[in-house]
């Protein structure tokens, strides 16, 4: 069991909400723990389907307790039945939560999303703060669906996790005709982690269109499996890149597409998959603690880069190094002449913390996650 950062309760107090997270986020067990007083419909329950689906006038009838939550599980599998909601929510002011693992369906079917009368939060990957006695290189070789860290049995619960992935979520929905070149779609934006699209390179490595590799990027983050980071363009002494990077939501799925050995410190494996587990630690800090700040990146035409920028307040530079030098710095130092953010920031393997003559902060890897999920950063 671990302790989630996201706190339904207190979310629900006044607004329903959708809360949405890919497969075995474990959306379930947190309601089970979370939500003592609701009516659950599983709609991947045969039978509750079926009953919805002739009659959504079933959960008016059935909600006798206004102050009860109700819970609509999988909510994407009836996208109509938001009308009912909807309905309920104004005329009976009753509390949903909506969940879902995916988005696609729901924007795709123009369904009623309730005209802002519930919110959106996401469930992610087990986070730093969630897990006692954290370890890292544990973390970066299995990543963090509850399943599946610290589990003996990792590698294979990931190849399961991945073709769960294709044949129910992918396959089932019909989100595309041709799986098996959707199947090597994935094999190739996994070993794209982290690095700028280009649609027509990627398109020729796969063997597919321009307008079909951009329909599997979507079909990617409309179920929540990737998000992009956008280039930062406001940067006026050195022009920048506007290409955005793509993101797996997480490290032990892009390990396992990827077929990778074991990833070991020092590495430059190491060094890339311990980027992605600070963007994604920001990432779920950012949605968690509800700040709605923009992250980007920034990278000028010469070359210039800082991996991760947290609104307009903090640059931060990822490294997976034990000592910080000047080689380290020159995004940062380049960025910083621009003048545009508050704070600077290298997060390394580095044993204590320090600031250079610039004002640049070095910060341990473990002290900047501590700092971040205190709330002390942003």
């Amino acid at each position: 069991m671990y302790q989630r950062m996201i706190n339904l309760e207190s979310l629900l107090k006044k607004k329903s909400f959708f809360l949405f997270g890919p497969r075995s986020t474990g959306k379930t067990t947190l309601i089970e723990n979370q939500l003592n007083n609701c009516t659950i419909y599983d709609l991947l329950d045969a039978e509750v389907y079926r009953r919805l689906l002739k009659r959504p006038k079933l959960i008016d009838e059935e909600a006798q307790d206004p102050n009860k939550i109700i819970v609509i599980d999988e909510v994407q599998k009836i996208p109509s039945i938001l009308d009912e909601v909807h309905r309920l929510v104004q005329k009976r002011n009753l509390r949903f939560l909506l969940t879902g693992s995916s988005a696609r369906k729901l924007k795709r079917g123009a369904a009623n999303l309730l005209a802002g009368r519930a919110w959106r939060a996401d469930l992610f990957p087990l986070s730093f703060s969630e897990v006692p006695d954290f370890n890292l290189l544990g973390y970066l070789n299995t990543g963090g669906l509850p399943q599946i860290y610290n589990n003996p049995e990792a590698e294979g619960e990931l190849e399961s996790y991945v073709g769960t992935y294709l044949k129910e979520e992918i396959q089932a929905e019909a989100l595309t005709r041709n799986i098996e070149a959707f199947a090597e779609f994935l094999d190739a934006i996994a070993l794209s982690n982290g690095k700028e699209i280009n649609y027509e390179s990627l398109a020729s490595d796969c063997q597919v269109s321009t307008s079909t590799l951009k329909n599997y990027i979507q079909v990617l983050e409309d179920t929540l499996i990737g998000f992009r980071l956008p280039g930062f363009r406001k940067t006026k002494i050195r022009k920048a890149i506007s290409r955005s990077k793509h993101y797996l939501f997480d490290i032990g799925v892009v390990h396992n597409l990827c077929q990778r050995s074991e990833i070991k410190p020092k590495s430059e494996l190491f060094g890339e998959a311990f980027e992605h587990f600070i963007i994604l630690e920001t990432r779920a800090y950012n949605s968690y603690k509800r700040r709605n700040h923009k992250l980007s990146y920034w990278r000028s035409t010469s070359q210039m880069e800082v991996d991760l920028l947290i609104g307009q307040k903090i640059a931060i530079e990822i490294k997976g190094s034990s000592l910080i030098s000047e080689k380290h710095l020159k995004g940062l130092r380049a960025l910083k002449e621009e003048g545009l953010f508050q704070r600077y920031i290298v997060v390394s393997l580095d044993p204590n913390e320090r600031k250079t003559k610039e004002h640049i902060e070095v910060i341990p890897w473990k002290l900047f996650l501590e700092y971040l999920w205190q709330g002390k950063l942003f």
